[in-house]
C-alpha cells in the first residue's frame, strides 16, 4: 500500500508574491544584461547589487511573512498558485517549507559572494558581465528548484539550470578550451539522461493522478488523488536515477570531478554547494513523499550504495594529485552520508542529513574558493607543486585549514553535528553501516589534512616567495563563510528548529512504509534529536 502523506501549502500573507519576485527578478536582470549592450559595461556591478537585493528580500520574507511555528508542522508557506498551462496540468505553484527556506538562504547568500569572487577574473567588461549574468540566471533556477510546488514546474527548473551551467563551465571555465567543453558536455549529458528518465516518471504521475489542471500540484497529489499502485516502483526509480546523478552517488558520480577540475571556483561553489543538493532534496520531497512504499523496498540497496559512496569518495580523494578534483571527491563522500541518512530509517539521521545539506554548502564553498585562489596564484592545480605556502600566505592557509576542519566534522564547526546525528541514527538501526561510515570519517582526516601539510608547511622555494596573500576582497568574502561554519557548529538550534518539522514529516512516510524500527519510533515519540 502506498501511504502518501498530505502536504499543505499556506497562502502568502496579504497575497504578496514573495517567491515569484525572488525567482523572476534575477532572471529579468540577467536577460536585460544579455539583450541591452550598453548595460554590459556595468554588468557585474548590476548583478552584484541585484543579488544583494534578492538576499535582503529573502531575509525580509523570512522575518516578516514566514511563520516559524505554523499550525500545520512542515507546511509550505508563502504559497502562490496561478494557472499557466491547464491543458497539461502545469501551474505556477510556489511554496517553501523550513528546509526549502534554509536552502534558499544558502543559495542567495552564496550568489553575491561568487560574483564578488570573480570580480578581477576578467579584464573585458563584456566577459565579466556575461559571467555575472549567468550566475544571476542560475540564482533564479536555484530559488525555483527549492520552492516549486508543481512537479512539472520543478522539472522545468531541473532541466533549465543546465543552460547557464553549460556556459559557466564550457565558456568561462579554466584551462584548455577543448577540455572545458568536454567536461561541460559530459555534465550536461549525465544530467539530461537523468532528467529524461525522470520525465517518464512525471508522465506516469499525470496518468495515475487522473489528469486535470492540478495534476502536478503537490498538494493535489498528496491529498488522496494519486494512486500509483504497482506502477509506483518504476515511477519512483525514474526519479531516483535522476536524483542519484545529481547527488552524486557512486557509480553515477564521474561527471563531478571532471567538471570541478575546469570550472571556476565560484561556479563549483554553486554547483556542488547548492545545486547538487537538488538530488537529496528530490529524494526527500518526491521519492519518499510520493512513493514511500517503493522507496522503502529499495532502501537497503541505497544504503549499500551510500556507504560505498562514502568510502569510494574518501579513497579517491586520497589518491588525487589535482587539488580541485580532490575537493570534488570529498563531496562524493559527504553526499554518501546524506543519502545514507535519508534511507536508513531514522528521524535523528534525517535531521542530520537536512542539516548537512546546509553545513556542507558552507564548508565546500570555502574549500572551492580558497583552492581556486591558491591555484591562480600558483599557476597549477597539482598538489605536489605547492610547498611552504603557510609562510607567505598565512591568511589563506589558516582559512583553508578552518574550511577543511569544518568539512571533516571537527567539533565546534559546521560539519560536526550533522555527521554526529547521522551516525547516531545509523547506529540504532544498522551497526555495520555505521562502522563502515566511521571509517569514512577517519579517511576524511587523511584526504584533507595530509594535503594541507604537504602544501602549506615545510620549506619554501624561490617561486613561492613572490606569491601574495589574500587581498581585502577575498578576506571579505570569507568572513560570512567562516562565521557560518562556527555558527552552525556552536549555535545550530535556529537552523534545526526550521528543519525538524520537515524531518518529522519525512519520517512519517518512512515509518508508515515499514522501513523504520521500533526503537526509533520510541525515540521519535520522545522528541527525536534535541
Amino acid at each position: 500500500m502506498n501511504m502518501v502523506l498530505t502536504q499543505t501549502t499556506i497562502p502568502t500573507p496579504a497575497g504578496f508574491p514573495w517567491l515569484t519576485l525572488l525567482v523572476c527578478i534575477p532572471m529579468g536582470f540577467a536577460l536585460a544584461i544579455w539583450l541591452i549592450p550598453w548595460l554590459r559595461s556595468i554588468g557585474k556591478e548590476i548583478c552584484l547589487a541585484v543579488s544583494g537585493a534578492v538576499l535582503a528580500g529573502v531575509l525580509v520574507a523570512l522575518f516578516t511573512s514566514f511563520d516559524f511555528a505554523p499550525d500545520t508542522p512542515g507546511a509550505f508557506q508563502l504559497g502562490e498558485s496561478y494557472e499557466w498551462m491547464p491543458a497539461i496540468g502545469l501551474s505556477w505553484a510556489l511554496g517553501v517549507n523550513g528546509l526549502g527556506m534554509v536552502m534558499i538562504i544558502l543559495a542567495t547568500a552564496l550568489t553575491p559572494l561568487v560574483i564578488l569572487a570573480s570580480w578581477r577574473d576578467d579584464t573585458d567588461p563584456n566577459t565579466a558581465a556575461g559571467y555575472a549574468a549567468l550566475i544571476l540566471a542560475l540564482e533564479s533556477f536555484m530559488v525555483l528548484l527549492f520552492c516549486a510546488r508543481d512537479l512539472l514546474l520543478f522539472y522545468i527548473a531541473f532541466e533549465g539550470m543546465l543552460v547557464p551551467l553549460y556556459f559557466l563551465v564550457g565558456r568561462y571555465g579554466n584551462g584548455d578550451a577543448q577540455v572545458r567543453r568536454h567536461a561541460a558536455i559530459k555534465f550536461v549529458l549525465y544530467s539530461l539522461v537523468g532528467g529524461l528518465v525522470m520525465l517518464f516518471g512525471i508522465i506516469g504521475v499525470y496518468v495515475h493522478s487522473g489528469g486535470g489542471d492540478q495534476a502536478f500540484h503537490m498538494d493535489y497529489l498528496t491529498s488522496g488523488n494519486f494512486h500509483p499502485g504497482a506502477a509506483g516502483m518504476w515511477m519512483m526509480m525514474t526519479f531516483l536515477v535522476a536524483f542519484a546523478i545529481k547527488a552524486p552517488m557512486v557509480p553515477v558520480h564521474t561527471w563531478l570531478p571532471s567538471t570541478a577540475a575546469v570550472a571556476r571556483g565560484g561556479t563549483s561553489v554553486l554547483l556542488v554547494g547548492v545545486l547538487d543538493k537538488v538530488g537529496t532534496w528530490g529524494m526527500i520531497m518526491f521519492c519518499w513523499q510520493l512513493f514511500p512504499a517503493a522507496s522503502a523496498k529499495v532502501a537497503p540497496v541505497i544504503v549499500v550504495l551510500a556507504v560505498l559512496s562514502i568510502l569510494w569518495g574518501a579513497l579517491a580523494a586520497i589518491s588525487q594529485k589535482d587539488l580541485l578534483r580532490l575537493v570534488s571527491f570529498t563531496s562524493v563522500s559527504h553526499f554518501g552520508f546524506m543519502v545514507l541518512a535519508l534511507y536508513i530509517g531514522s528521524q535523528t539521521a534525517i535531521e542530520g542529513a537536512m542539516l548537512y545539506m546546509v553545513a556542507h554548502g558552507v564548508s565546500i564553498a570555502g574549500l572551492f574558493l580558497l583552492s581556486g585562489w591558491l591555484t591562480t596564484r600558483g599557476g597549477t592545480q597539482e598538489i605536489a607543486a605547492y610547498r611552504g605556502f603557510q609562510r607567505v600566505t598565512p591568511t589563506l592557509a589558516g582559512l583553508f585549514l578552518v574550511s577543511g576542519l569544518a568539512a571533516i566534522a571537527l567539533p565546534g564547526l559546521s560539519g560536526f553535528l550533522p555527521e554526529y546525528l547521522i551516525l547516531v541514527g545509523t547506529f540504532k538501526l544498522n551497526i555495520a553501516a555505521a562502522m563502515v561510515s566511521i571509517l569514512g570519517v577517519v579517511l576524511a582526516s587523511v584526504y584533507l589534512l595530509v594535503p594541507y601539510l604537504n602544501m602549506f608547511t615545510g620549506p619554501i622555494d624561490g617561486a613561492v616567495r613572490t606569491v601574495k596573500d589574500l587581498n581585502w576582497r577575498e578576506k571579505f568574502i570569507m568572513v560570512p563563510l567562516v562565521l557560518a561554519m562556527f555558527g552552525l557548529g556552536v549555535l545550530p538550534g535556529p537552523t534545526l528548529n526550521l528543519i525538524k518539522p520537515d524531518a518529522a514529516l519525512m519520517y512519517q512516510a518512512v515509518s508508515q512504509s515499514g522501513s523504520a524500527s521500533a526503537p526509533e519510533v520510541i525515540a521519535t515519540n520522545e522528541g527525536g534529536a534535541q
